[in-house]
């Protein structure tokens, strides 16, 4: 079902979708697409003091930059009228950098002083990165929230070294064979376990259609080269019928420089196309209860809108950048919907009492 399908107006705003029955009762799909009213000139403020501060006190603030960064922009995400809220604490995140600064001197010293300690202290930290991945997750989605009520992550450790360590590591010694089963466990990890209050997101893409993801990328590179080759041969080939056999000076300097920005623009299309077929496939299969979404982001537009703002960023020495980051965030977010079955005042006031209790179990 398209946005427009589900009912969403072109302003955002939320229109009832045709009715349908389950079980006994009828209920009212009704299509909520995800906003964001921040703007480019109020985050280039925000950025350029959070980047003067975390200069001058050597890293210190980063930790409260993070804070006010997402702050901003959650604040600004709205959903059905109402926005998201961040409450990370910049303290705990200075101290995890902390810990971390010190883990990476660890390895360094480790391996300057002798290599086989610096190995033994790098398995070390591989030991504990889906830990530290564990925590990261569960630290996130708990200090997010919607209309007061709290994300949170139920995954459990021992679920996180099988998707963070051993596919990884299985992966690997397949020589990526395995790679799209491992992505779409990583996936089905994060999603399953993510809750909404006492409201558990689901995920049902198979590992077929994570191989079948694989395969198209594959294809668009394939195809990109085979074009590239033929318009290159057929341009240079041209120009040698016309220079009676004799290939012109200035075309040989054309050479690289063409082939250059060919393989620059394939290769740079590969991330938007990657990440738009990746984000349809993952949020057109997630559920919220009863609740879907609908995901239609378009790879050929992700791809203009990320190369336009690199070359914003270039062209400014880095000065854009905020509003590149607004620019492609307001795009990702307004191609994702909230198709609620029913009415979702009466789904957020029956999880309100019971939130509460879990966050504050959570928070201990």
């Amino acid at each position: 079902m398209s946005q427009t399908d589900a009912g969403t107006t072109g302003s955002g705003a939320t229109a009832p979708a045709p009715e349908f029955s389950q079980g006994s009762g009828t209920l009212t799909d009704v299509a909520h697409r995800l906003t964001f009213t921040g703007k480019g000139s109020e985050y280039f403020g925000i950025w350029i003091v959070n980047l003067l501060l975390t200069i001058i006190t050597l890293g210190v603030y980063s930790a409260w930059a993070k804070v006010r960064r997402l702050q901003y922009f959650y604040r600004n995400t709205q959903l059905a009228g109402a926005s998201f809220d961040y409450h990370g604490s910049p303290v705990a995140i200075l101290k995890g950098r902390l810990i971390a600064l010190a883990m990476f001197a660890a390895y360094n010293l480790a391996g300057a002083f002798n290599p086989i300690l610096g190995l033994f202290v790098a398995l070390l930290l591989i030991a504990l990165l889906p830990r530290l991945l564990l925590k990261s997750l569960q630290f996130r989605l708990h200090n997010s929230s919607y209309r007061g009520l709290r994300f949170r992550f139920n995954g459990s450790l021992k679920q996180s070294y099988v998707v963070f360590l051993l596919l990884p590591l299985a992966s690997l010694l397949t020589f990526y064979l395995l790679a799209p089963f491992c992505h779409q466990r990583i996936k089905r990890f994060q999603h399953n376990h993510a809750a909404f209050g006492q409201t558990s997101f689901t995920f049902s893409v198979p590992v077929r259609s994570f191989y079948g993801l694989y395969l198209k990328l594959l294809g668009v590179v394939l195809l990109g080269v085979a074009v590239l080759a033929v318009g290159i041969s057929a341009f240079f080939g041209g120009q040698f019928l016309l220079a009676n056999g004799k290939m012109d000076p200035q075309a040989m300097v054309m050479l690289p420089l063409l082939m250059a920005v060919g393989f620059f623009l394939l290769f740079f299309f590969v991330r938007p196309f990657l990440e738009a077929q990746l984000q349809n496939l993952v949020w057109n299969h997630t559920r919220l209860g009863e609740h879907r979404f609908v995901s239609t982001i378009s790879a050929l537009r992700l791809f203009g809108i990320m190369l336009t703002n690199l070359l914003g960023i270039v062209l400014t020495l880095g000065l854009y950048r905020p509003f590149a980051v607004i620019r492609l965030l307001k795009y990702r977010l307004q191609t994702l919907t909230l198709v609620a079955a029913g009415d979702l005042e009466g789904f957020l006031a029956s999880h309100g009492g019971a939130v509460a209790a879990v966050g504050d179990e959570t928070a201990e």
